[in-house]
């Protein structure tokens, strides 16, 4: 399969659905081999199966022997993509310590424990892309340990394109998307509170898993972008 990268190795560590699955996709259909990578390979490989180009691996990002042993059977992987979350919602007063901890340990630890062992397997025009969100650059009660965590994520991204580089190290910032991360609020609770967004951003819709999806692309292949963090959020922060 030809396109932007052709013949070129992604793994993108998330689950088999949503954004890890858009971008999964995205990927392979720009001509790259995918290897997807999740806690549950049995899960991926059912989500995946039937899926050319497309080969699954298991890893935990929260213990740095399981990434490293991914990164000893992969041995040459030219993208790395991390979409994982563990995310601590709620007040201040009802946050608990283990909760932060899993979301720093998914989202900054991990993608900081893959770049130690995996930048060394990378070419030099390889490139990182890990996952932000919107919390970090729109404050809101409710959404401290979510807004902590992003911004850490955001810091990591330019800390590693300094010291990896020429590797390149992006982080993309999500908005409002339409995935199943929103299920727990109920049809109608889902449906009011994208519609309240909707009303709200520059945008005026919900984004959707292939904004995301592209972003990542662009991130990919874009050789003069490092250090950066994609913004890819309908604009929610103006509001």
């Amino acid at each position: 399969m030809t396109g932007p990268l052709h013949d070129q190795t992604v793994l993108v560590i998330g689950r088999g659905s949503g954004l890890a699955r858009a971008v999964t996709l995205a990927a392979r259909d720009a001509g790259a081999r995918v290897i997807a990578a999740g806690r549950n390979q049995e899960t991926l490989a059912a989500a995946y199966a039937g899926e050319p180009c497309i080969t699954t691996e298991r890893v935990d990002l929260t213990d740095e022997t399981s990434i490293a042993a991914l990164g000893e059977r992969l041995s040459v992987v030219d993208h790395v993509v991390s979409t994982a979350s563990a995310r601590a919602r709620g007040r201040v007063a009802d946050l608990e310590r283990d909760a932060i901890r899993r979301s720093f340990d998914t989202k900054v630890i991990g993608p900081l424990m893959l770049a130690k062992h995996l930048a060394p397997r990378m070419p030099a025009d390889g490139s990182i892309v890990i996952f932000s969100g919107v919390a970090a650059s729109k404050i809101a009660v409710g959404t401290l340990g979510v807004a902590i965590t992003n911004g850490a994520a955001d810091v990591l991204a330019r800390s590693l394109a300094l010291e990896l580089a020429p590797i390149r190290v992006n982080a993309v910032s999500p908005g409002v998307i339409d995935t199943g991360a929103w299920d727990g609020f109920g049809e109608q609770g889902k449906a009011d509170y994208f519609a309240d967004i909707s009303a709200r951003n520059p945008a005026r819709r919900i984004g959707t898993v292939d904004d995301i999806a592209n972003g990542v692309m662009f991130a990919l292949t874009s050789t003069f972008l490092t250090g950066q963090t994609l913004h890819i959020d309908g604009g929610e922060p103006l509001t």
